[in-house]
Protein backbone atom coordinates (compact mmCIF):
# COMPACT_ATOMS: atom_id res chain seq x y z
CA UNK A 1 0.00 0.00 0.00
CA UNK A 2 3.10 2.14 0.88
CA UNK A 3 4.33 1.36 -2.66
CA UNK A 4 0.76 2.67 -4.17
CA UNK A 5 1.21 6.01 -2.28
CA UNK A 6 4.39 6.49 -3.26
CA UNK A 7 3.65 6.06 -7.02
CA UNK A 8 0.32 8.43 -7.01
CA UNK A 9 1.75 11.13 -5.50
CA UNK A 10 4.41 11.07 -7.89
CA UNK A 11 2.06 11.04 -10.41
CA UNK A 12 0.19 13.55 -9.78
CA UNK A 13 3.46 15.92 -8.75
CA UNK A 14 4.65 15.23 -12.44
CA UNK A 15 0.95 15.58 -13.80
CA UNK A 16 0.94 19.21 -12.12
CA UNK A 17 4.04 19.90 -14.48
CA UNK A 18 2.54 19.71 -18.13
CA UNK A 19 1.70 22.21 -20.39
CA UNK A 20 -1.89 23.57 -21.55
CA UNK A 21 -1.81 20.90 -24.39
CA UNK A 22 -4.69 18.83 -24.92
CA UNK A 23 -3.23 15.74 -25.97
CA UNK A 24 -1.11 16.42 -22.63
CA UNK A 25 -3.15 16.71 -20.64
CA UNK A 26 -5.91 14.23 -21.76
CA UNK A 27 -2.53 11.24 -21.33
CA UNK A 28 -2.02 12.52 -18.00
CA UNK A 29 -5.30 12.54 -16.70
CA UNK A 30 -6.10 9.27 -18.18
CA UNK A 31 -2.27 7.73 -17.55
CA UNK A 32 -3.30 8.84 -13.24
CA UNK A 33 -6.84 8.18 -13.74
CA UNK A 34 -5.81 4.60 -14.25
CA UNK A 35 -3.39 4.39 -11.91
CA UNK A 36 -5.76 5.72 -8.91
CA UNK A 37 -8.97 2.78 -10.46
CA UNK A 38 -6.04 0.16 -10.41
CA UNK A 39 -4.88 1.49 -6.81
CA UNK A 40 -8.71 1.28 -5.31
CA UNK A 41 -9.71 -2.02 -7.46
CA UNK A 42 -6.62 -3.56 -5.96
CA UNK A 43 -7.30 -2.69 -2.60
CA UNK A 44 -10.93 -5.19 -2.71
CA UNK A 45 -8.27 -8.00 -3.75
CA UNK A 46 -9.76 -8.74 -6.86
CA UNK A 47 -7.31 -8.70 -10.01
CA UNK A 48 -10.70 -8.18 -12.43
CA UNK A 49 -12.04 -5.27 -10.16
CA UNK A 50 -8.44 -3.52 -10.68
CA UNK A 51 -8.63 -3.90 -14.30
CA UNK A 52 -12.06 -2.57 -14.33
CA UNK A 53 -11.26 0.33 -12.21
CA UNK A 54 -8.01 1.06 -14.48
CA UNK A 55 -10.48 1.10 -17.33
CA UNK A 56 -12.87 3.33 -15.87
CA UNK A 57 -10.23 5.71 -14.50
CA UNK A 58 -8.35 5.90 -17.36
CA UNK A 59 -11.83 6.98 -19.38
CA UNK A 60 -12.33 9.13 -16.77
CA UNK A 61 -9.40 11.16 -16.15
CA UNK A 62 -8.92 11.52 -19.99
CA UNK A 63 -12.03 13.12 -19.95
CA UNK A 64 -11.65 15.58 -17.03
CA UNK A 65 -7.83 16.52 -18.74
CA UNK A 66 -9.23 17.66 -21.94
CA UNK A 67 -12.57 19.49 -20.43
CA UNK A 68 -10.06 21.03 -17.95
CA UNK A 69 -7.88 22.59 -20.40
CA UNK A 70 -7.70 26.27 -20.87
CA UNK A 71 -8.64 27.93 -23.65
CA UNK A 72 -6.46 31.00 -23.62
CA UNK A 73 -2.40 30.67 -22.59
CA UNK A 74 -0.63 33.25 -21.07
CA UNK A 75 2.65 34.75 -23.06
CA UNK A 76 4.48 37.66 -22.24
CA UNK A 77 6.35 40.08 -24.33
CA UNK A 78 9.40 41.74 -25.08
CA UNK A 79 8.38 44.55 -21.73
CA UNK A 80 7.55 41.27 -19.28
CA UNK A 81 3.63 42.44 -20.03
CA UNK A 82 1.30 39.70 -20.27
CA UNK A 83 -1.11 38.89 -23.42
CA UNK A 84 -3.11 36.00 -23.70
CA UNK A 85 -3.16 33.97 -27.42
CA UNK A 86 -5.79 31.10 -28.29
CA UNK A 87 -3.69 27.65 -27.24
Amino acid sequence: MRKTIIITATLLTLGACSEYNRTDRALVGGGLGAATGAAIGAATGDVGAAFAGAGIGALAGGLIGVATTPRRCVGYDAYGRPYYYRC
